[in-house]
This record gives C-alpha cells, structure tokens and sequence, in this order.
C-alpha cells in the first residue's frame, strides 16, 4: 500500500459547514464545550465531546458517551446535513491565522487531507516525537470503533517538496467547498480533487519521499494503529488499515514557544538563584518582556523583573533531544536549582501555550499563584524532525502547533 491514498471523504453538505466545524476535541473542557454547543445542533462537538449531551455528572468515557457519538452521528447523516463523496478524494485545506505571519501579516499554511498509510506508521516511516498515554489511546479507541469512523485528523508533516507544494496549491483554486471563520478567526477552507491522473499523481509524490512526521496527533495515530491490528485479528479487512491526516509542508508549519511557571524557588532565595543560574547562563536585565530571540535563550520573570538568561555555548550539546531549549532548562534549572525532575507529574510546574503571550506568564506569577516563569524560543520543525530520524522522544510540552485543525470538515469511515 502507497504511503498516502484518497478516500471517501465525510464532509458537511453544501452550505453546513459553518454549523458543523468545531475545535478539536482535546482543546475544550466538557463544560467549555457544552457552552460552545449550545443552540448548535449540528456542532461536530456533538460526535467529538458527545458527553456533552448526557448528564453533566457521566463519566466522560463511559460506555454511554461513546454510544451517544454513534447516535449523533447517525443524526447528521440522516439529517443529510453530513455527505460521504462518491468517489476516492484528495482534499485541500488551507488554514489562515491573521497577523501572526513573520511579517505581521496573516500565516498561511495549506495541505493534503489524505488517508496515511498504518504499516507506515507501524514501520515508523510516519515518524513520533512524543510517548502516549494508555488512557488516552483507549479514549480513542473507542471512539473510533463506536462511530467506525476517523473524526479527528492527525497533523503530519513532509519534508519540503517543490512537486508536493505545487500539486496541493493546483488543488487550491477557484471557489472552495467549504469556507468558514471560526469563532478565534481562524479561515478554514477545503478544496476538492477527484480527479484520478491527478489523484495517482499526487500518490506517487508522496510515496517517493523518505518519510513522513506526526507533529500533532500521537494519541489519534496509536489508536488507529490499534484498531487495525484488531481487526485484522478478526478477519477484518477494511479502510482501517489507513488514518485520517492533514499534512503540511514542513517549512509552513508555525510552532510557538511552550513556556513554564513554577509554584516556588524550591527553597532558595532570588539571590540565591541568580547567582546559581550563573553557572550555566548570562544573566542580564530586560528593559521590557524578555522574548527570546533564539534558541539558547530565555526569559525569566521573577519579582516583577524580566531577565534574559543566555546558556553558555559550550553546554549546548549535539544530542538532537538534550540540545532542545526545553532540555536545557530541564538540565540547568528545572532539575538542579528548582527541584522538579519529572515534568509530566510535579504538581509545581504548569505550561503556557504562546498563543496567550507573556503577559499570561506575567500574571500568573502576579498573582501569587506561581514564583517565577520562563519564556522559551519556540521549537522548530527542523529540531522536531532530527528527533524523529533518530527515533527518540521530545520532552513533554516541547511544541505548540498553531493554527488548529477543526474537527468535522473531512472525516474518514472506515469501510
């Protein structure tokens, strides 16, 4: 099998797809998503958060939620409010985010929705970054067996390809099938191919490159992964053998900083501190909000002051994992001066997405909730992938990936 095929798109019939496209399921709390929802009948968020449509105390993984995602998807498709293509499909889909291109103006980031290859991702060809959780693979699981469908795409990346670019910006043109701002103001748009020369085509281009990677969706990919296994156990042969993926060229991908707030100073004094981060880093005042303008360096905001910290060249090792800023703020401060070794555990530490800025950093620390906060240099794509090649794992809370994929514009059943 081709490392990418088309497929039968699900999509919102024509004129639904503002009623139907939802944030992806794991960025809403269930109440947030209740609010969001409401006088919304054919939200997605009804199939992606379907406990929102039980009563607020269920278990959101009971064995009810998952019955009533099957329901709701029934409804839809009924309502004729969702329609499946006739034919195989490549799709189109362009994501706008206003003003946060590098030059101020709006980021622009178009790729393939097509059906990725399992064996490739159990071969790694499709390439991970991050460990998963047991609990959140079977959260997925389940939802994909109850709707036997793919509702919630995996983002993936391919290395930069002049042909692959070209190819999906031909798809790209003239009168989208769907068009919708959402309600952050991210433009959401698909075009459709199904055309067949093309659609082999485009096949052939993907299946020449060396490897694909997951920037975004582990937990979806190891579930799909899972199911097919179980099926072919059963007997079963079906589209499982591929998942449902959005996938972008790597040099349009926008990663933003993740950066981290901690409870208290693990004891030490702020003088303490400083002089202790001398060790590793340069440590001067900001005038302003300490950005970091590459990697290697970082702010801290501590007792109303920003500082910009700059780790010392000769500590920076070649390790694609511990050459990563957010190891080296593991390896010199986290771990040595503040005491918190496991990230995914210690109750001191929290993480602040970029898209809220450093004010957030700023006020959680005002506040008195939190003693002190690192502003980091975001990751890149080429970092994230030399991880990948070497087959190793990311620290938790390495990327965030903006824009988000919406949930509901393309999904993929699972014959």
């Amino acid at each position: 099998m081709s490392l990418i095929r088309a497929f039968r798109g699900l999509r919102p019939a024509p004129g639904q797809a503002g009623a139907i496209a939802a944030p992806p399921y794991d960025v809403l709390s269930s109440d947030e998503a209740r609010v969001r929802a409401a006088g919304k009948p054919w939200s997605f968020l009804h199939i992606s958060k379907p406990e929102i449509d039980l009563p607020p105390d269920m278990d959101p993984y009971a064995p009810a939620v998952y019955a009533k995602a099957a329901e709701n998807l029934q409804k839809m498709l009924a309502a004729g409010v969702l329609a499946r293509d006739a034919a195989p499909c490549y799709y189109a889909y362009r994501l706008t985010m206003p003003g946060m291109g590098g030059d101020g103006g709006d980021h622009v980031q178009t790729g393939l929705v097509a059906a990725a290859n399992v064996a490739d991702y159990d071969s790694n060809r499709i390439r991970k970054h991050e460990f998963t959780r047991p609990d959140k693979e079977d959260d997925r699981v389940r939802q994909i067996e109850a709707t036997n469908a793919q509702t919630g795409p995996v983002l993936l990346a391919y290395p930069s390809s002049a042909t692959a670019d070209a190819q999906i910006a031909a798809i790209a043109q003239g009168t989208p099938a769907a068009d919708v701002t959402a309600d952050d103001g991210i433009r959401h748009q698909i075009w459709v191919l199904s055309d067949a020369a093309q659609l082999d085509a485009i096949t052939q281009t993907f299946d020449a490159m060396r490897a694909l990677y997951i920037a975004d969706g582990h937990h979806r990919s190891a579930a799909a992964s899972r199911v097919a296994a179980a099926r072919h156990q059963q007997g079963r042969v079906s589209s499982a053998d591929s998942f449902l993926s959005v996938i972008f060229p790597h040099h349009q991908m926008k990663i933003l900083d993740y950066n981290r707030v901690v409870k208290d100073l693990n004891g030490l004094e702020e003088s303490a501190l400083a002089t202790r981060l001398a060790a590793a880093f340069t440590v001067e005042d900001s005038a302003g909000r300490a950005h970091p303008s590459a990697p290697g360096e970082f702010g801290m905001y501590l007792a109303g002051r920003w500082r910009r910290l700059r780790i010392k060249p000769e500590l920076i090792p070649e390790d694609p994992v511990a050459r990563l800023d957010v190891s080296l703020l593991s390896d010199h401060v986290l771990a040595p001066l503040l005491g918190i070794a496991d990230l995914r555990r210690d109750k001191r530490i929290d993480f602040v997405g970029g898209i809220r800025g450093l004010a957030e950093l700023e006020r959680r620390v005002d506040s008195g909730e939190m003693a002190v906060a690192f502003a980091l240099h975001p990751t890149s794509m080429d970092q994230l992938m030399a991880v990948a090649d070497s087959n190793e794992v990311m620290p938790p809370k390495s990327t965030w990936f903006e824009p988000k994929l919406a949930d509901g514009l393309v999904s993929h059943v699972l014959d």
